[in-house]
């Protein structure tokens, strides 16, 4: 077990080439041989989150860099990798002002078996402000918000894929243009690279 986990990390070191990736490595390995096993399961912690990272900005190569008139706001791309509650966080914003949307993508999203709940229920999933949708072959779950004091209209579609959850909202647009713009998502090319 040992040296396949050994392979393993090895051919993964070669294909990825970053440098924090290598320098936690390094320090597993020189903390297992040390009999430090603590900091050496610590070490190999922070590699697996810089895994995530290098997986998420390869994710997030794949999201639109425009929604019809939204420009994504690439400055605010976001990724963040956590051990322990949540996985990996991918977050893109486009638009600005009164028009905006958002993609998020959580793994291991504590709103998965709500999510997943609702949209395998025969009855009852569709109302005046929830449905299910399909997109590229996808249940979705699409929500209609209206803020109460402003009664201003915002829209939010729920993917899960796998193990993580692909948010999609949208403020300032109609329900048609959020079907619209959400149909432009690769759902299925996300869904691959999530696994």
């Amino acid at each position: 077990m040992k040296y396949l986990v050994a392979a393993f990390l090895t051919l993964t070191v070669f294909s990825l080439n970053a440098q924090d990736f290598n320098k936690h490595l390094a320090t597993a390995r020189a903390s297992y041989s040390s009999k430090k096993l603590d900091d050496a399961r610590f070490a190999m912690q922070q590699m697996l989150q810089e895994l995530d990272i290098m997986a998420g900005k390869d994710i997030l190569k794949l999201l639109p860099v425009k929604f019809d008139a939204l420009s994504a706001n690439i400055a605010n791309d976001n990724v963040m990798s956590n051990s322990g509650f949540a996985g990996i966080m991918i977050q893109r914003d486009y638009g600005a002002g009164e028009k905006t949307a958002e993609i998020q993508i959580i793994g291991n999203s504590p709103l998965m078996a709500s999510v997943n709940a609702i949209l395998s229920l025969p009855f009852g999933n569709s109302s005046g402000n929830q449905k299910v949708i399909k997109l590229e072959g996808y249940k979705a779950l699409f929500q209609k918000h209206i803020d109460q004091e402003s009664n201003k209209v915002s829209y939010e579609i729920q993917i899960p894929l796998n193990a993580s959850l692909l948010s999609f909202k949208a403020n300032g647009l109609t329900e048609d243009t959020v079907l619209k713009l959400a149909a432009t998502i690769p759902v299925g090319q996300l869904a691959s690279m999530i696994q």
